[in-house]
């Protein structure tokens, strides 16, 4: 039995722990891919995103202040056939695509630039719409050469000054969109990074987990091997001293009340033989000894149910066909009796089990299975026996949840004598039972 020095603490508490501590780290991890995800999202929608937009609107104002510069060419040619006032209209509608252009730029460009430099973009662009309608109001009031001067001195070198500021934005944007990839890239490295030491861990964890559930189960199929075979051996001692004690109740029986049973119907008819033929007394004697002769019948038969002396004296065969006559008698059960193999010669201890496995069946048989016939089979094998039960009632539950003690005795009277004992339900209705045990010859007497 498991005493309180050597009782082990049940693993439940540590493999809850483990449990815990994992879906901690779990979630701890998950937060962290779902926040270096999110920041890879942000990276690549809000800046990635907004500077390739940034950048087609820069690319968009490149373009106008490149038909302005061409058109400022032509206007420049003083031998051209149109006059200089007649490209108005044109910049007009370069004029109305470039603050276009520019408001969308400015709304969609990253917040990473100075307000000074914002300013200045604005700045340049303003200043130089301003030289234009100064120059376009020299041309329309016939001023044509000091028109194109303005273009030559003013407008010209703001216009590549403005490409200029524009080519850089683009630089800047280019560079910015290459250190968003490199930022992108180095999170995907870290997560990488993270995930094969995420399921470093897990694993580590599983195995650990996993060694100590084979330990603990190692452990604790030992103690349930160690208490099974402690239960074995009380069952055992159990049953021999089970055995013991109905073996002395028996002979206590037959013995003492058989004997005193037996000078008690001695006596009364010795008693008899002294009264008159015609005494009433003679009647009631003989009464009484038929009630003592009926009490001494009853002394051995119960005497026999306790422990058969026929079983030493006669042997097992004599023994069981003894019991299933008195079987049929008690309990209105039909017995068929096969004997297959010669008689063999079997010592007490393995006789006396085999008995009480018959016994305990054809009770079964009797209690449960409602069958009104029932089939005994004792084979001989070299060096062992089997007995075969059969019924074909109702039978014992065999899937049932619980579990009659006389099935277990049976298995603990088999394993006492190194046999095995199965209870199987036959196909047609009803059960068999199989007890196979090796047949040890008794040994001698001295």
């Amino acid at each position: 039995m498991t005493t309180a020095g050597t009782a082990h603490r049940s693993p439940t508490v540590a493999l809850l722990l483990g449990l815990l501590l994992s879906l901690a780290v779990v979630v701890v991890y998950t937060w962290y891919i779902t926040g270096q995800i999110n920041g890879l999202r942000r990276l690549q929608s809000e800046l990635t995103d907004r500077n390739r937009r940034e950048s087609l609107q820069l690319l968009r104002i490149q373009d106008d202040l490149n038909q302005l510069g061409l058109s400022m060419q032509d206007m420049l040619d003083s031998t051209g056939p149109y006059p200089v006032s007649a490209r108005s209209a044109q910049f007009e509608r370069i004029r109305t695509d470039l603050d276009d252009a520019l408001k969308q730029q400015e709304a969609v460009a990253v917040a990473r630039r100075t307000p000074e430099q914002s300013r200045y973009l604005a700045q340049s662009v303003a200043q130089f719409w301003d030289a234009v309608d100064r120059m376009f109001a020299l041309a329309r009031a016939g001023h044509e050469d000091e028109a194109r001067e303005q273009i030559r001195l003013t407008l010209q070198p703001r216009q590549a000054s403005l490409g200029t500021a524009v080519a850089r934005l683009l630089v800047q944007n280019n560079e910015a969109e290459a250190q968003v990839a490199a930022q992108a890239q180095e999170i995907y490295d870290r997560v990488q990074r993270q995930v094969y030491i995420f399921l470093a861990v897990a694993l580590l964890a599983i195995t650990a987990t996993s060694l100590y559930m084979i330990r603990s189960n190692r452990r604790l199929f030992a103690e349930l091997e160690s208490l099974s075979e402690q239960r074995r051996d009380v069952a055992q001692t159990l049953i021999a001293t089970r055995e013991a004690t109905l073996r002395e109740i028996s002979r206590e029986l037959h013995d003492e009340f058989g004997q005193i049973l037996t000078a008690i119907g001695s006596m009364l008819g010795r008693l008899s033989r002294r009264v008159p033929e015609d005494s009433p007394l003679r009647g009631d004697l003989r009464e009484i000894g038929e009630v003592a002769q009926s009490a001494l019948d009853n002394v051995r038969g119960l005497s026999q149910s306790l422990h058969p002396s026929i079983l030493e004296e006669l042997g097992l065969d004599s023994t069981i066909e003894w019991y299933l006559s008195t079987f049929e008698r008690q309990a209105g059960v039909s017995v068929s009796y096969e004997r297959v193999g010669g008689p063999q010669p079997v010592d007490e201890q393995t006789a006396i089990h085999v008995y009480r496995v018959l016994q305990e069946a054809l009770a079964n048989v009797a209690r449960h299975s409602g069958a009104k016939e029932a089939s005994v089979r004792l084979v001989s094998r070299e060096r062992s026996l089997q007995l075969e039960v059969e019924d074909r009632g109702r039978g014992i539950q065999l899937g049932g949840t619980r579990r009659g003690l006389g099935l277990v005795a049976m298995r603990e009277r088999a394993a006492l004598v190194g046999g095995t004992l199965d209870v199987t339900a036959i196909p047609e209705g009803g059960t068999r039972v199989t007890l196979r045990v090796p047949a040890k010859a008794p040994s001698a007497v001295a």
